[in-house]
């Protein structure tokens, strides 16, 4: 019996979301990257130490990932369109309030807690309609909604720091919400996948597989099963490592002397790399040479080995060399690493799966900055962030390979309907082959 009545199309207006997606990107997580262009200005507004200035970002990526599970459910129950409208007057009002340059606490509560909330309640749908509307190339079209936060990213490095340099920090924030309010129109273009005509036959075997429950209702039992818990734990070290890097990279260039703008050029030839290797790799995955969880172990190590090798670089040119590296790889597991969920529960458990993944991944990003200010601090030198964010994504990637073991012990030929035990056994048997 078809439990998914709603067939991805693989196309049409399925490339208007993916545009749609890609600005989404570009508003949301190209303005979060650059957060490094702020900080030292940040700290010296308000006299704080380096590991203090870390909570602000520290709090946007915290609240990011916990309002996952929200914006999972508010789109079960309204719909991706209304979701990320709402999300989008929370991040460009979180951004004007935090360009009044209040005190510390409003910073944390503006930019941390309203812009947080607002980045998950456009970006978690978003990915949610382009993973619904596309099945054959889903990999291709994640890659290209994704590559939007890299072009972005390209985009804002120079211009944010023209706009500090022209307005100060808090009328380059300001602007910022101004430009974040476009994520509403993004979100009018988030047209809903219509049901497909179904026989009687088809509702009454839908009824007896609970298929209506299923869409509208959270399935908080998807952490009962192995496979998705330890991929949450690569989440939570990744996510401790990746978001250090863009933080660091800028004050880190300019402790050995470096202008400001020199400096900035980094973070963009970062996000090209980053580009690259989202196309790059979502096109390897298309291919399907590889298991997407094998090709992810590879990428997320290589790239902990080049963060850990990055503080040997003195100079521009060599920053510049190892950057682009790390930003290549980071940029291939971007690609994948949320289309794997299906892989792992499929597409009916995706939305679930996603918030879940999203929810307890926050610890990482939560902890990760932070400590990795601490450890500055404390050994009066950037290199220590990159030494704690190498040995994370390294240690992300053995768990990596323990899901993708697991999975290829259960390709049995056994039927089931649950997706909260082994629901997708069936559906990740023959993922390999028709679901890309």
């Amino acid at each position: 019996m078809e439990k998914r009545p709603i067939e991805p199309p693989d196309g049409g207006y399925g490339w208007v979301v993916v545009t749609s997606a890609f600005f989404i990107m570009g508003l949301t997580a190209a303005v979060l990257k650059n957060f490094g262009l702020f900080f030292l200005d940040i700290q010296r507004h308000y006299s704080v130490y380096t590991s203090t200035t870390s909570w602000v970002t520290s709090t946007t990526i915290a609240v990011f990932h916990l309002g996952a599970p929200l914006a999972s459910t508010i789109s079960m129950h309204l719909s991706q369109r209304s979701v990320i409208m709402i999300g989008g007057l929370l991040a460009a009002s979180g951004m004007i309030i935090a360009s009044l340059g209040l005190s510390l606490p409003w910073m944390y509560v503006s930019m941390g807690v309203l812009q947080g909330l607002g980045m998950s309640l456009c970006w978690i749908p978003a990915n949610s309609m382009v993973s619904h509307y596309f099945k054959r190339w889903r990999p291709i079209a994640y890659a290209v909604a994704s590559s939007g936060e890299c072009v972005f990213a390209m985009i804002f490095s120079p211009f944010f720091q023209w706009l500090i340099e022209s307005y100060t920090w808090r009328g380059a924030v300001l602007i910022i919400g101004g430009l974040q309010l476009n994520l509403c129109v993004c979100g009018a273009l988030m047209r809903p996948l219509q049901p497909n005509p179904v026989t009687q036959n088809s509702i009454q075997g839908s009824k007896d597989q609970s298929g209506t429950t299923k869409k509208v209702t959270f399935q908080w039992c998807l952490i009962q099963r192995p496979e998705l818990l330890l991929y949450i734990m690569f989440a939570i070290l990744a996510a401790a490592g990746f978001f250090i890097p863009p933080l660091f990279l800028v004050p880190y260039t300019n402790s050995l002397g470096m202008e400001q703008y020199w400096a900035a050029s980094v973070l963009s030839v970062l996000a090209l790399a980053d580009l690259l290797g989202r196309l790059a790799c979502g096109w390897l995955a298309n291919l399907r040479l590889v298991r997407n969880l094998q090709l992810l172990t590879m990428v997320v190590t290589a790239g902990g080995v080049v963060l850990l090798l990055l503080p040997v670089a003195q100079d521009y040119w060599a920053i510049l060399v190892f950057s682009s590296m790390y930003g290549f790889l980071f940029g291939c597991v971007i690609a994948i690493h949320v289309t794997s969920i299906v892989d792992i529960v499929g597409l009916e458990g995706f939305d679930s799966a996603l918030g879940l993944f999203m929810l307890l991944r926050s610890s990482g990003g939560f902890v990760g900055p932070p400590a990795a200010g601490w450890l500055v601090d404390w050994a009066g030198d950037f290199s220590a962030g990159f030494y704690l964010s190498g040995f994370c994504l390294v240690l992300s990637g053995i768990f990596v390979v323990f899901v993708d073991r697991l999975l290829e012990r259960k390709k049995l030929p056994v039927k089931q309907t649950d997706s909260c035990s082994d629901t997708t056994d069936d559906q990740i048997i023959n993922a390999d082959r028709t679901d890309v």
